[in-house]
């Protein structure tokens, strides 16, 4: 790294290497309120200059419109990007304000050519199933995205927020190069089962949400912060008592960054990049921003180092946080585990 630029870890084993760090593109364009277009192309700039190559993006994200906002960035840095989008998320056809899961063949199928359209692009590198539909075989769903492969539409698969049994049974069928989980020091389930599970099957995990969704890097103290149009606000964990209780629970992090001479959000990104080696496992963490100033920030925690002085003061965190991930967890692999 004597140029500056991140490490690199492999996408599962037979997938491409990838910046030890990617970034979490959703916020350019939905979900945590207005975004400035310019500044989000700078960032995704910077962030390539600073070696990040995998960049996560989801057909749910804007209904399509984060894809299209990528596609000239990817069109441009073809050669030199690892594209990640997902399907699984879809409009109630009911009440478009609503969003359903889908895995059924057709809908995969229709989603996969969708994003190839929007994005521009011949092939998709990395295509995650986005949430699991329980109503659906999952043998049956991955099954239709391994066609995919063959179709040379898709080069490599991975999952979302699936229990460990679930990914060893996707992982028969068709080799699974990543798997995507809420993983960082106020979400901590995937612990128990899943990583074992991913470690054991030779699976990068790919861990979004890295900073508590802004919450850790003291951005924000309670839903009240946000605007009026910012999901975050309908999270438990950033509402009433949760949020007065969880704030307090920053301060180990603040002393750990005082001795580091470092941010929170660093400290935090250093905890989760530093459960590779304690996990024997690849982990690339997907922290999103908007601001070159803040990928600049996220990509120099990859060479902090904490001391197991520093991960004993901030072990007991988890443990301490009041609320849920999200109001309704039958989504997450917690809430099938």
């Amino acid at each position: 790294m004597t140029d500056g630029r991140i490490a690199k870890a492999r996408l599962g084993t037979d997938g491409p290497e990838v910046g030890v760090q990617g970034l979490g593109c959703m916020g350019m364009s939905f979900a945590y309120g207005p975004s400035d277009a310019a500044e989000s192309r700078a960032t995704l700039e910077r962030a390539l200059d600073l070696g990040v190559t995998l960049y996560d993006t989801a057909h749910a994200y804007g209904a399509g419109e984060n894809e299209r906002f990528l596609s000239p960035f990817f069109k441009a840095h073809r050669d030199d990007v690892v594209i990640a989008t997902k399907f699984g998320l879809a409009v109630d056809p009911d009440d478009p304000t609503k969003r359903i899961i889908r895995n059924d063949p057709a809908y995969i199928r229709e989603s996969a050519e969708g994003s190839l359209r929007r994005l521009d692009v011949d092939v998709i590198d990395l295509y995650y199933m986005h949430r699991r539909d329980v109503s659906v075989p999952l043998e049956e769903s991955v099954g239709v995205m391994a066609d995919l492969v063959r179709e040379g539409k898709v080069k490599h698969l991975g999952l979302s927020e699936v229990t460990a049994t679930e990914l060893r049974a996707a992982h028969a069928v068709h080799p699974i190069a990543a798997l995507q989980s809420e993983w960082s020091l106020f979400s901590r389930d995937i612990e128990a089962n899943v990583v074992p599970a991913a470690r054991d099957l030779d699976i990068t995990l790919v861990a979004y949400s890295p900073l508590g969704r802004g919450f850790l890097t003291g951005s924000f103290a309670k839903a009240e912060d946000l605007t009026a149009d910012d999901f975050r606000r309908h999270q438990p964990r950033f509402t009433g008592d949760n949020a007065t209780a969880n704030a307090t629970l920053l301060d180990p992090v603040r002393k750990v960054a005082e001795t580091h001479n470092a941010t929170l959000g660093q400290i935090a990104l250093a905890w989760v990049q530093q459960q590779a080696p304690l996990h024997n496992l690849p982990v690339v963490p997907i922290p999103g921003t908007r601001k070159p100033t803040r990928v600049e920030e996220n990509a120099a925690a990859t060479r902090i180092v904490l001391t197991e002085d520093d991960l004993a003061l901030l072990e007991p965190i988890a443990a301490q946080v009041a609320g849920d991930r999200y109001a309704d967890m039958r989504f997450t692999s917690a809430g099938r585990e």
